[in-house]
This record gives structure tokens, C-alpha cells and sequence, in this order.
């Protein structure tokens, strides 16, 4: 049945204003399209996802549940849009429709009852600093690789765990999957024949210089995907190890055009994606070809996008219930407290990330806790890792050093490729690999005091729970044999003492 529009609403009743993004209210009298995200009311329960054992089956839960409900409950506004003959695009990671129209629309579907909200979706915009150093072919100067060693990844490495089995997944500016340093890890790639199905998405539909839009091949117009890939998995063109997960596999999601712009519909989009791959059409999707980890090397600032706090938060929250880690930057505008005030680092189901430096203490502008553009006071960072003057990947077979939390938080992501690799009982798991990368990490301790948590406690706003050890989360798991599940963050501290059956 088609919806009907009532004209009464407009005229009698203010309440749907209430459902409307005040970006969105400004707009209702201009001329020309706007764009738009529809926050359907009815969610999907995921609640039985967390007794799921296997990641596979996990994930095929909860694809199904989001993908019917969206199916059944988002039918009479696709009815009504093409009816108006207005772009849309249906998305079930958080039961939202994309649209462009005329403004008009706007207020006739916030007075239906089966809305919850109506967000505005304008262009938002990577930060990052500019290369730090001369872009140029790989160097040999170890020093340069601080990082790695600091983590204690190459430790770990010496143990024979590098993170295969593993398969990392990030949504990013793109990525040159033909780098020297990518290419053998991309999934996509046996080494004489590539597939991009299931293992590549541009959620970019408007062109721009160099990639274009809809592209079928993995591309980087900008460079800060391709660099945050290879601190995860990237062996350079003579064997030099630059990334924490050496073994690990890659596939990627194109979430941000040329010039770092991206809208909160474009990160729905991949975030969507990585739950249930596609075929380069967009078509039969598969969970089973899921990532384990996902990073996330980019903010959504409210002045560039995302102008209600919640935007992206259901979206977050199921792709950890199909059993992802999804591994956030804390963002870059610190010093000050509750600088982390951005999607997606502010929620609770995003693993953020600070950055620290090569003297092991915090990077000056990595941005602290605790979070209050929500109202939670939520602690802010989980943990840090380096993020300053980091070496890795550019496209074209370069190399280059980049500072930012978006360095900092691809090590994270390694680290927790490396543990899943010593112990796969924790794949599909990320509230335990979180756990023991928490529990296991160095505490840091500040002067600054943030919230109501001292900066001499740990955790604290500024560290989180401390600098990422990869070799300590692995040598716990490991010395045990056997994994079992941890019931809470305080079970590593009694973890040393107890017999595993």
C-alpha cells in the first residue's frame, strides 16, 4: 500500500521538527535537492548474536535479521520516494534509507510514525597532516620502524605468529592494492590472477579526479588509506616488514573520495559492506567472507557531517554483534580533556585508539576523554599505540611518515590480528580481544587530569588502559593453551593464578 502524505502536518502539528536534524530545518525553505538519512524506528534485536559461537554463523544472524526487517519495514517509504521520483539508497546495518529530494519531503516523512529521526548528510572531511617527509621508495633505516618494535609485534613474530588466517578489513580513502608492500597480502590476489569481488567496495557514487566513482578496482586518490593498510600488513618491495600483521589479509572499502570527503551515508555504506561482502554489483551478499577486524582511520566532526552524536552508533554496535572488532582513531585535537568527540570514537562498541610517540608518551595532539558530546562521560581512549612520525606505505610504490591517531590505530588492529592468530577460539569474539589487549597493555600515566579520573591512575582519559603490548596479550593466551572465555575485564588480573581446563 502506497504511503499517502497528510497536509495537515505541516499545518497543524510542529511535532516533527522534533525528528529533524536542525541542519535539515534550515534547509526546508531553499530550492534544489538536499540530501538526507532516514533513521527508520524499528531496530533489529541482536541480542542472541553474543551466543553464537562461530564467527561465520554469527554473522549470518545478524545479516539476516537487519536485511529482513529493513526489507519489510522500509517498504512503504521506498514506495512513496519512487513515487517522487527521489534518489535513494537502503541500507539494513542500522535500518536507514539514503535520499535526495526536494526539502518539502523531508517534513512529510518525519510525521510518520515508523521514522525515528531525519539526519542531514553533507560532505564531511578527513584530517590528517600532510606527509611529514619526502615522499620516495623504501628506505632501509630501521630506526624508521620504532614502532613496530615498540609494540613488540617483532617479538611476537619471532614466536612464528604473523597474523595469517587473519583477515583485516578498512574503510578508508581506498588503497593502491598494487603497492610492492600490499599487493601480496590483498585477498583478492593468489599471486598470478586477481578477484576484487568480495574483497573491494566504493561507497563513493559521485566522481572525482582520479578515481572516479563506482570504481570495480581498489584505488587511493589521496594516500592515507594505502598508508594506514601497510602499518597493518605491508613487507615492502626487498622484504622490509612495515606493518604489526605481516601474514594478515586485506580487503578494503572506499568510504572517502580524493580529497578526504566522505558523508555519514558513505561510512554506512562500508560499514554495511563489511558485515556481508558483495560482488563487485553490489549482489549477493556473503557474511562468510566477513573481515575479523576493521579499522577505521577517519572522524566524523559534527561541522563536516555528522551533526547528531548518534549517527553511526547503531551501525558501530551491530557490526560488532556479527563478531567484528572494529578498531577506531581517537581523532587529532588535542591536548584538551574530551577532545574524542567525534563518531565513531566515541562509542562505547568502537575500540578507540590514541597515539603516542617514539618516547612512549602521548602525542600532543591525540585527543582525550572523557566523552561528553553524548552525555556518557565515557572513558576515552581504550588504549594508545605510535601514531607519531609513522613510516608506511604511499601510493605508486612510495613510502612516507604521517603523524595522527589514524597511524595509531592500524598497530591496534595488527595487534589484534596477531592475538586472533595465536588463539583462533577468539575470532568472532571482539569483546574478549579487546579484554586481553586492554589488560595486558603498558600503563601510561599523565599530569593531566581529565573528567574525574586522575591522569596517575590507569586507566585514564588520555592513555586509556596504556600503550598496546601485542607480546604480553599473546604470551597470556598462549602459556594457557587453551582459551576460555573472559567474563568480565578483571579476569586477566586473576588470569596468571587459575588452572584452564
Amino acid at each position: 500500500m502506497a504511503y499517502s502524505q497528510s497536509p495537515a502536518i505541516g499545518q497543524f502539528n510542529n511535532q516533527w521538527r522534533s525528528k529533524v536534524d536542525q541542519t535539515l530545518l534550515e534547509q526546508l525553505d531553499e530550492a534544489g535537492q538536499v540530501e538526507f538519512i532516514i533513521n527508520m524506528r524499528e531496530q533489529a534485536d541482536l541480542s542472541k548474536a553474543d551466543e553464537i559461537a562461530q564467527k561465520s554463523a554469527r554473522g549470518a544472524f545478524v545479516f539476516e535479521k537487519l536485511s529482513g526487517l529493513a526489507k519489510t519495514s522500509q517498504a512503504p517509504i521506498i514506495i512513496e520516494l519512487e513515487r517522487l521520483g527521489a534518489r535513494y539508497r537502503s541500507y539494513w546495518v542500522s535500518n536507514m534509507i539514503w535520499a535526495k529530494g526536494d526539502p518539502q519531503i523531508i517534513q512529510d516523512f518525519a510525521g510518520r510514525s515508523d521514522v525515528a529521526f531525519i539526519y542531514s548528510n553533507p560532505q564531511t572531511e578527513l584530517q590528517v597532516q600532510a606527509p611529514s617527509s619526502r615522499i620516495g621508495a623504501s628506505s632501509t633505516n630501521l630506526d624508521q620502524l620504532w614502532n613496530l618494535e615498540l609494540i613488540r609485534a617483532t617479538d611476537v613474530w619471532e614466536l612464528g605468529i604473523d597474523g595469517s588466517g587473519i583477515v583485516i578489513g578498512g574503510q578508508d580513502t581506498g588503497y593502491d592494492w598494487q603497492h610492492e608492500a600490499l599487493i601480496n597480502s590483498y585477498r583478492g590476489w593468489d599471486g598470478s590472477s586477481v578477484n576484487h569481488n568480495y574483497n573491494w567496495h566504493d561507497a563513493i557514487h559521485d566522481g572525482n579526479p582520479l578515481c572516479g566513482a563506482n570504481s570495480n578496482v581498489p584505488c587511493d586518490g589521496h594516500g592515507h588509506g594505502t598508508h594506514t593498510m601497510g602499518s597493518m600488513v605491508g613487507v615492502d618491495g626487498q622484504g622490509l616488514i612495515i606493518g604489526a600483521a605481516p601474514g594478515a589479509a586485506w580487503i578494503g572499502c572506499r568510504n572517502m573520495n580524493d580529497i578526504g570527503q566522505g558523508t555519514p551515508a558513505t561510512y554506512i555504506e562500508c560499514y554495511q559492506w563489511f558485515i556481508a561482502p558483495t560482488d563487485l554489483n553490489g549482489q549477493n551478499p556473503n557474511p562468510g567472507a566477513a573481515p575479523d577486524i576493521i579499522n577505521n582511520s577517519w572522524s566524523c566532526p559534527i561541522s563536516e557531517g555528522c551533526t547528531e552524536p548518534d549517527i553511526l552508533r547503531q551501525a558501530v554496535e551491530n557490526v560488532r554483534a556479527a563478531g567484528i572488532l572494529t578498531v577506531h582513531s581517537a581523532g587529532n585535537s588535542g591536548s584538551a580533556c574530551s577532545t574524542v568527540n567525534t563518531p565513531a570514537a566515541i562509542y562505547d562498541a568502537s575500540f578507540t585508539v590514541g597515539a603516542t610517540t617514539a618516547q612512549d608518551s602521548i602525542w600532543g595532539s591525540s585527543s582525550r576523554g572523557p566523552v561528553l558530546v553524548d552525555n556518557s562521560q565515557r572513558l576515552k581512549p581504550d588504549i594508545s599505540a605510535p601514531g607519531d612520525l609513522v613510516y608506511s606505505s604511499w601510493p605508486n610504490d612510495n613510502y612516507t611518515t604521517l603523524s595522527g591517531t589514524s597511524m595509531a590505530g592500524p598497530h591496534v588492529a595488527g595487534a589484534a590480528a596477531l592475538l586472533m592468530a595465536s588463539q583462533p577460539a577468539l575470532i568472532g569474539d571482539p569483546d574478549h580481544v579487546e579484554a586481553i589487549l586492554t589488560q595486558s597493555a603498558v600503563p601510561k600515566f599523565a599530569i593531566q587530569n581529565c573528567g574525574n579520573i586522575l591522569g596517575g591512575t590507569a586507566p585514564n582519559n588520555t592513555y586509556g588502559y596504556g600503550r598496546v603490548d601485542v607480546l604480553s596479550a599473546v604470551t597470556q593466551v598462549m602459556e594457557h593453551k587453551t582459551y576460555v572465555p573472559i567474563v568480565s575485564l578483571i579476569f586477566l588480573n586473576a588470569f596468571e593464578n587459575e588452572a584452564v581446563n
